[in-house]
């Protein structure tokens, strides 16, 4: 007998089994796996675009965000064959060192596959890797804004300008995205500067952005010292916008543009233009709002 909570799905010429489609996954809007799936088809050319060559640490949420979440980087057993990967080789830095098969994203189907494994976070570093599995040196620049209870959007986005101009003085287009939870992430691609190369060649390459990413922090922390903070230490952040320039780290992740995020209502990763940043009525948006903006804007990103 038919299993009713089963099916079998071609998406763009990939077959994939498919489960309990009615399954909420957001309790308090209603949202369900099959309403997950339907937004990710729906933003996969943008969203494809930011994750091609990036391996993807995905965070899941297999009972909904009100239930256990773990991250999960190496590609899991039973995933579809056609699923792409690639092996990294992690050297350890204080503990054993290690190989990671991560999965890479380059078709419509793996996000359906996303959906499918309730992997709602998309975290990706700011590098990617090429066709051989060679991982290239970073492409883009990050600046994560994180404001402190009871600092808010609005301080973010005043920090946001503030750092846009900064950027421009470095002679780099800074785009905005409203991170889908408290913040703003800061985006700017990196002029081409090659495969990272050797171990020695990838740590200098790595090193550019970070150095210039955190230069940027301090001097915003200079300008606005009653608002913007590079301290990690929580107690110190009160009211005040952490410029976190540390996700230049090649090891570290950040959230994908047009990622769902795990949070109590369905929110996006959503790029906004910088006038939107200036306006008072800035908010993070849910995947419904995120769907009507890209289909009257377009995508936003560079």
């Amino acid at each position: 007998m038919a299993d009713p909570h089963s099916a079998t799905v071609s998406v763009a010429g990939r077959t994939l089994r498919v489960t309990n489609l009615d399954k909420v996954l957001y309790p308090a809007t209603g949202t369900t796996k099959a309403d997950v799936m339907g937004y990710y088809a729906a933003v996969a050319v943008p969203l494809l675009r930011q994750l091609a060559g990036r391996p993807i640490t995905r965070k899941r949420w297999p009972d909904g965000v009100e239930g256990q979440v773990f991250f999960e980087k190496n590609a899991p057993g039973g995933r579809p064959d056609w699923v792409e990967t690639v092996t990294l080789h992690h050297s350890g830095r204080g503990r054993e060192a290690h190989d990671v098969a991560y999965v890479l994203a380059a078709e419509d189907a793996t996000l359906v596959w996303f959906a499918q494994v309730a992997a709602l976070e998309l975290h990706t570093p700011q590098w990617r890797v090429d066709a051989a599995g060679e991982r290239l040196a970073p492409d883009r620049l990050v600046i994560d804004l994180d404001p402190g209870a009871p600092a808010g959007l609005a301080e973010c986005a005043e920090v946001a300008l503030a750092a846009r101009e900064l950027l421009a003085e470095q002679g780099l287009d800074a785009a905005a995205v409203l991170s889908g939870s408290k913040g703003i992430h800061l985006y700017a691609n990196l002029p081409s500067v090659g495969e990272a190369g050797s171990e020695a060649g990838a740590g200098e390459a790595d090193a550019e952005p970070a150095e210039m990413a955190h230069r940027l922090a301090d001097e915003l922390a200079r300008r606005l010292p009653k608002l913007a903070i590079t301290t990690m230490q929580r107690d110190a952040r009160r009211a005040k916008v952490f410029v976190d320039w540390s996700q230049n780290n090649p090891a570290k992740t950040t959230v994908t543009p047009y990622s769902l995020r795990g949070r109590e209502r369905p929110t996006v990763a959503t790029p906004v233009t910088w006038d939107e940043v200036a306006a008072p009525d800035l908010h993070q948006f849910e995947y419904t709002e995120a769907l009507r903006r890209l289909a009257t804007l377009g995508d936003l990103l560079p």
